[in-house]
C-alpha cells in the first residue's frame, strides 16, 4: 500500500512537472483508485546517422560573410550576402532648390555614397586579408518566396550584366584606425564600400555616383522613396557581396546600410536675425526586417559527404551543413502496451569532445529542435514554433541534449501508423519515414508578455557550428536509448 502510493505520488509529480500533452494516453485514463495504480520503466535503442543538409531555409536578418576552414574536420564554409534597403514611409529629401551641391548646369549631385556592413561578432583572425565584390542585382528578391541558403542570384539570372561591380580589399579589423577610435563605446566595426565611381543606369544615363542617381531620380519622381516596395522596385533592387578571395574570416552582419552625402542649405533664427546656412545631409537607407536578407552558403560537398559517411559517430553542423536524423522504435514502445498511458520518453544525446583545440575551434549549436523528418521543410517555411507536443527544444548542457518528453511524439507516431494501416495497407510503403525525426540545430527568439518569457520564432541555426554526437550505426559507445515510464490501473 505504501509503495503503491509513493509510485502514484512520483507518477503525479512527474505528470504536473512535464507537458499537459502528457496526460494523454494509448489506451485506459487515469481514475481516483490510486491503490490500483502500477507503474513500469523501460528503455529501447535508438538508430542514429548523419544526414547532409544540402540547404536551409535563409530567413534570418542576420548576414554572413567570409570563408574559414573548420580546424576540426577540414571542411570549407563560404558566407555570400544579398542586402535590400528600407525607406521609411513618406521619406522626403530637401527641396531641389535647397541643394548646394551642384554641377556647372545646375544638376544636383551626392557628394559621396556608400555601403557600410556593420558586424557584432566574427569568427576567425580579424587580421586575416579578405577580398569581396559588391554586385547590383537587376531585379529584387520578392516577398512570399523562400530562398534557401544555396539560393545563387547568379545562376538565377539576379545580377545585372553591365550594373556596378565594385571590389575591396579588407580585414575585420580597420587598421587605418587609431586603437583610441576602435576601441570607444561609439565605434561600431563595420566595412565600408565606396561607391563614388560614375554611374550608368538601364535607360544608359550616366550620372556623377550611384547617391545622384538616386537623389535626381527622386526629384523626377519622390513616389520612388514613399514606402519599401517602391524604393527596391522601382529605384535600388539591392546589392549582392560575395568574397573572392581569402580566408580565415566570417562576420556575422547585423546591419548594412546605404548612406547619401551631400550639401544644403537651411535657414535659422538667432537674435531675431534670420541667416542661410550650409549643412552636410546624410541619407541613410537601412536593411531591416521589413525588407529582405539572404546568405548564400557555400560548403565544400566533398567533405561534407565524407564527415557524414561516417558511422562512428553522427554530426551537427552548420550553416546548412550536416544533420543527425534518429529512428525511434514507435512500435517497441508500444508493443503490449496497448492499454497503458505513455507518460514520458526521455532521450539523452552525448556529445564527443573534439579532437583539436584552438583559438578557431567552432562552437557547439546551442539549441536543437527535434521535428519529424517529412515535416521539416514546412515547419520553417511555415514560421512554426516548437510547442512541446510533435515539436521540442533542447539547449546544450552538461556536454549534451536532452529531450525530457517526447511522449506526445511517440504517441502521434503509433495513432498515425494505425490509422494510416486501416485506410491503407500500403501505408508504409508511402511513409517510409514516418518514425523517423531530425535533430536541428536552431536559433530562437523570445518576447515579454506580462512577466513570462514566451518563444517567438525559432529559424535554422546560421552560424558557425560543429560538433559531433554518439551514435551511429558503427557507434563504439554506449548505446543511444529512449527511457519511457508507462502507467495503468490494474483490476485487483
Amino acid at each position: 500500500m505504501k509503495t503503491r502510493s509513493l509510485a502514484a505520488l512520483l507518477l503525479l509529480i512527474t505528470i504536473l512537472t512535464a507537458c499537459d500533452d502528457t496526460t494523454e494516453s494509448i489506451g485506459a485514463s487515469l481514475t481516483d483508485n490510486m491503490d490500483h495504480l502500477q507503474i513500469t520503466t523501460d528503455t529501447f535503442s535508438i538508430t542514429t546517422r548523419s544526414v547532409v543538409a544540402d540547404s536551409v531555409l535563409s530567413r534570418n536578418t542576420t548576414g554572413y560573410l567570409g570563408k574559414i576552414k573548420d580546424p576540426e574536420t577540414g571542411a570549407y564554409i563560404t558566407g555570400d550576402f544579398m542586402m535590400q534597403f528600407n525607406t521609411l514611409e513618406d521619406y522626403f529629401f530637401p527641396t531641389k532648390d535647397s541643394i548646394e551641391s551642384k554641377d556647372e548646369l545646375g544638376n544636383v549631385y551626392v557628394d559621396s555614397c556608400e555601403i557600410r556592413l556593420y558586424y557584432d561578432d566574427f569568427y576567425g583572425d580579424s587580421l586575416a586579408a579578405m577580398k569581396l565584390s559588391v554586385y547590383e542585382l537587376a531585379k529584387p528578391y520578392e516577398e512570399g518566396q523562400n530562398y534557401y541558403s544555396n539560393y545563387d542570384p547568379f545562376e538565377q539570372g539576379y545580377i545585372r550584366e553591365d550594373g556596378i561591380v565594385k571590389s575591396k580589399m579588407y580585414a575585420l579589423t580597420n587598421m587605418g584606425l587609431s586603437d583610441s577610435l576602435r576601441k570607444s563605446s561609439s565605434y561600431s566595426p563595420n566595412i565600408r564600400i565606396p561607391l563614388n565611381d560614375p554611374y550608368t543606369d538601364k535607360d544608359g544615363k550616366t550620372y556623377k555616383n550611384y547617391g545622384t542617381y538616386i537623389l535626381q531620380k527622386y526629384y523626377e519622381n519622390p513616389e520612388i522613396t514613399k514606402n519599401s516596395y517602391n524604393f527596391i522596385h522601382q529605384i535600388c533592387p539591392g546589392f549582392y557581396v560575395k568574397i573572392q578571395e581569402g580566408l580565415g574570416s566570417m562576420a556575422t552582419i547585423y546591419n548594412s546600410q546605404l548612406n547619401l552625402y551631400f550639401r544644403y542649405r537651411s535657414k535659422y533664427t538667432r537674435d531675431n536675425t534670420t541667416k542661410d546656412t550650409t549643412y552636410v545631409g546624410t541619407t541613410t537607407f537601412a536593411g531591416t526586417e521589413e525588407v529582405l536578407q539572404h546568405t548564400h552558403i557555400t560548403n565544400d560537398k566533398q567533405t561534407i559527404s565524407t564527415l557524414a559517411a561516417d558511422n562512428s559517430c553522427t554530426y551537427l553542423k552548420t550553416p546548412a551543413g550536416i544533420f543527425t536524423e534518429m529512428t525511434l522504435p514507435v512500435d517497441e514502445i508500444v508493443y503490449n502496451h496497448e492499454n497503458d498511458t505513455l507518460n514520458t520518453a526521455k532521450i539523452t544525446l552525448s556529445r564527443i569532445n573534439n579532437n583539436t583545440h584552438g583559438d578557431y575551434t567552432l562552437s557547439t549549436p546551442s539549441t536543437l529542435l527535434i521535428v519529424e523528418k517529412d515535416s521539416m521543410y514546412t515547419f520553417f517555411e511555415s514560421n512554426k514554433i516548437a510547442d512541446n507536443k510533435l515539436t521540442y527544444l533542447s539547449t546544450f548542457a552538461n556536454n549534451g541534449y536532452t529531450f525530457n518528453n517526447i511522449s506526445g511524439l511517440i504517441r502521434h507516431m503509433a495513432e498515425a501508423k494505425e490509422k494510416g494501416l486501416q485506410s491503407n495497407p500500403n501505408w508504409l510503403a508511402l511513409h517510409p519515414d514516418w518514425n523517423k525525426v531530425v535533430l536541428v540545430p536552431v536559433s530562437t527568439e523570445y518576447v515579454t508578455v506580462g512577466q513570462n518569457q514566451v518563444l517567438a520564432k525559432v529559424s535554422h541555426d546560421m552560424s558557425m557550428t560543429s560538433t559531433r554526437l554518439v551514435g551511429g550505426s558503427a557507434n563504439p559507445n554506449q548505446p543511444i536509448r529512449i527511457s519511457v515510464i508507462y502507467s495503468k490501473f490494474s483490476d485487483k
